[in-house]
């Protein structure tokens, strides 16, 4: 990735091997079993749980707790992964604070919910580390299924497909299966190469043939998949970038924040990154978060979030937005982009700020400047449109069963209008695609 405008102050060492490590250490270290069993014992085990409604995905989060309790947490495990199968990730990377724990009845009571996602990791860290696949592959169908996109919707539903007896490929289009949670995941939320290892378990009940390197409309299509496969699911993400529209966004040092947050996934060594001195990430949800506070640890010296409307409209959660701030970040709300500036010594985005008005969102005429070695684009992705399938909005369509407007053609997770760029929803909507197409092809 090329960074900054001529002359800006951008680098690599800004902070040591050792001092970048001890930043992108585990944001939320494990729980010991002793811990786990004293954040156990809060749980009031509710029998109308108000967490599991919460739970995009249903797990039984009062059962997994009370086998935790009981000292049996490959059993908490396997309740876990019977709804999400990806269990281990989203308790790494959910918003847990706005969902199964704000339902919480302790957090209504005393202000501090169960700690639901810790108490999961712990459970589903426990299993996979036995090396042994829980699951078994049902009996053979004969039936072939594609599923294109190997993110958290493509894995749900291509390991719930293997289990109902289908054989399954699953294609990709970059080197590596994971989806957002290999390329685009803050390091310090999955370290360890955890992403990996989890595809790794997904992929360890068999029958499902991965093939990577293959992107749909260049490698693949809809059209040919429909005639070698039964069915087709559609699990590809939103691989586009949303333009500023702004005058200078197409400078050198403006950037895009996933291809960031990709590229220090995969680099060995972190410090070895350059990164500017001055930062300034556009986008209010978990990308800028993520971009922001990683710049941060890398060694930037001054990160700001730029947000076009007021803090309760911004997609990132308070958690992670005081995350933000209490590594340094500073975060301006009611401001938009109306340029990027490289004029000399002068180098940064000139912002105009917003106000609500009657007919949306409106400037106001006044401007202000931030100044910036590197600009980081985060204000979301868009479809890269696949031949064939109705879209809204530009997402694809599906109704309740998650069938596309193609007939055999299913899709789940960010790609679809019903999606709302969730780990957890994505894993909830593959599953239920698969079973929606192990109902029609057994009808």
């Amino acid at each position: 990735m090329t960074h900054g405008f001529e002359g800006a102050d951008v680098k690599a060492g800004r902070l040591t091997s050792e001092q970048v490590a001890a930043n992108f250490a585990d944001l939320h270290p494990p729980l010991t079993r002793h811990e786990a069993a004293v954040a156990a014992d809060r749980c009031y085990f509710c029998y109308d749980a108000p967490c599991m409604t919460a739970c995009p995905t249903g797990i039984d989060i009062a059962m997994f707790i009370r086998q935790i309790a009981a000292d049996n947490p490959s059993g908490a495990a396997k309740t876990i992964f019977d709804q999400n199968i990806l269990g281990g990730m989203c308790a790494r990377v959910c918003p847990t604070e706005t969902l199964c724990e704000e339902a919480c009845v302790r957090e209504a009571a005393e202000g501090k919910p169960v700690e639901i996602g810790r108490l999961q990791r712990f459970a589903t860290d426990h299993l996979m580390a036995d090396g042994v696949h829980p699951y078994q592959p049902g009996v053979s169908t004969g039936r072939k299924i594609a599923v294109v996109g190997a993110g958290p919707a493509g894995l749900a539903c291509a390991h719930r497909l293997a289990l109902k007896g289908h054989a399954v490929t699953l294609f990709d289009a970059k080197p590596k299966p994971g989806g957002l949670n290999e390329y685009g995941i803050a390091a310090y939320k999955t370290p360890g190469g955890f992403a990996e290892a989890e595809v790794d378990f997904v992929l360890g009940i068999g029958n499902i043939t991965l093939e990577t390197g293959k992107a749909l409309g260049r490698d693949i299509s809809i059209d040919g998949l429909k005639w070698d496969y039964d069915a087709v699911f559609l699990g590809i993400g939103l691989g586009g970038v949303n333009a500023l529209c702004v005058p200078g966004e197409d400078l050198s040092g403006v950037e895009d924040a996933v291809e960031f947050i990709a590229e220090l996934r995969s680099a060995e060594d972190p410090s070895a990154l350059a990164i500017g001195r001055r930062v300034v990430v556009i986008g209010g949800g978990m990308t800028a978060i993520d971009a922001a506070v990683q710049s941060k640890l890398l060694g930037a010296e001054d990160v700001t979030i730029v947000y076009r409307r007021g803090q309760e409209s911004m997609n990132a959660s308070l958690f992670e937005q005081d995350l933000a701030q209490t590594k340094g970040v500073a975060i301006k709300h009611w401001a938009k982009p109306v340029r990027v500036v490289c004029e000399g010594e002068r180098r940064g985005v000139e912002f105009e700020y917003t106000r609500s008005g009657s007919g949306g969102l409106e400037g106001t005429g006044e401007t202000f400047f931030v100044a910036a070695d590197v600009v980081l684009k985060a204000i979301g992705q868009t479809l890269e449109t696949p031949e064939g399938p109705a879209t809204e909005r530009g997402r694809i369509v599906v109704d309740a069963e998650l069938r596309t407007s193609l007939d055999g053609v299913w899709a789940g997770g960010d790609c679809v209008a019903a999606g709302d760029d969730l780990t957890v929803t994505a894993v909830a909507q593959g599953r239920d695609a698969a079973e929606s197409i192990h109902r029609a092809l057994t009808a």
